[in-house]
């Protein structure tokens, strides 16, 4: 309860500060959906954006000097996310952010028909951590701030991982729902996108989503939160039924944004 206390008291204050006029440059310039938000909206993704900045650890790595500009634009891009949600405590858990100057050597494990592992490594553009860091390359972390490439957001994606793992440490594409309606809607819907997009990847076909959501589902949740956020009015129209259940969850409506 006290922490709890110190927190909120911590909170209040970093929030009632003056958003720095750099910082508003930096978003307006590294965030493409600033311009398509309300301004109620552009209000509460700055206060939360002050808040994280101020409370992770960042660490630019392999040689990477990480600046105030980077961690804000990171920061936008994350924050955005949970605008629509009524509470901030969405991204406490991530305790650091790691940025490298590009891709990066991550621990890539196989198991063996005997039942052992092979460890190697694979070149990473990013990964997520339960209760650890997320980690970033920079280059493409700016890249989706400024919606560069529409429906790839490393940013987005690597957080959407972090509320996929809310309710526990395994990500399984379902993250907290609050309503019970949600509750029954998603599983029904997220496994009925989920297996035609897998079909449509097989086969070759042409889909909205990339077919890296096929892998499994929480990379079909993840996937879907890039083009939910980055393409709302196309995924509203070729998929109606998955547009509506993520709007259920961020409780925003990107589709009438802009």
């Amino acid at each position: 309860m006290l922490l709890q206390w110190i927190k909120s008291r911590r909170r209040r204050r970093i929030a009632a500060a003056p958003f720095p006029e750099t910082w508003e440059r930096w978003i307006q310039c590294g965030l493409a959906h600033d311009a398509w938000i309300d301004d109620g909206q552009r209000k509460k993704l700055r206060r939360l954006v002050s808040i994280f900045v101020a409370e992770k650890n960042w660490e630019g790595c392999r040689g990477l000097v990480l600046t105030d500009e980077m961690k804000v634009i990171i920061a936008a891009q994350a924050c955005l996310l949970v605008i629509g949600l009524p509470y901030d405590e969405h991204f406490d858990h991530v305790l650091s952010i790691l940025v490298y100057p590009g891709s990066y050597l991550g621990k890539d494990v196989e198991p063996t028909r005997g039942g052992g592992v092979i460890e190697g490594r694979e070149a990473r553009l990013g990964e997520t951590i339960w209760r650890g860091p997320v980690v970033l390359s920079w280059p493409h972390a700016k890249a989706g701030g400024k919606r560069l490439f529409p429906g790839n957001n490393l940013v987005f994606h690597e957080f959407a991982h972090q509320l996929d793992m809310l309710h526990g440490r395994v990500a399984d594409g379902t993250p907290p729902l609050e309503s019970r309606q949600l509750a029954e809607k998603w599983p029904i819907v997220m496994e009925a996108e989920f297996r035609q997009l897998e079909d449509a990847c097989h086969r070759g076909r042409p889909h909205l989503l990339d077919c890296y959501g096929a892998t499994d589902r929480s990379e079909f949740f993840a996937v879907a939160t890039e083009h939910f956020f980055e393409l709302g009015r196309d995924l509203e129209r070729l998929h109606p039924a998955l547009y509506e259940v993520m709007c259920g969850f961020y409780q925003v409506d990107p589709a009438r944004w802009g």
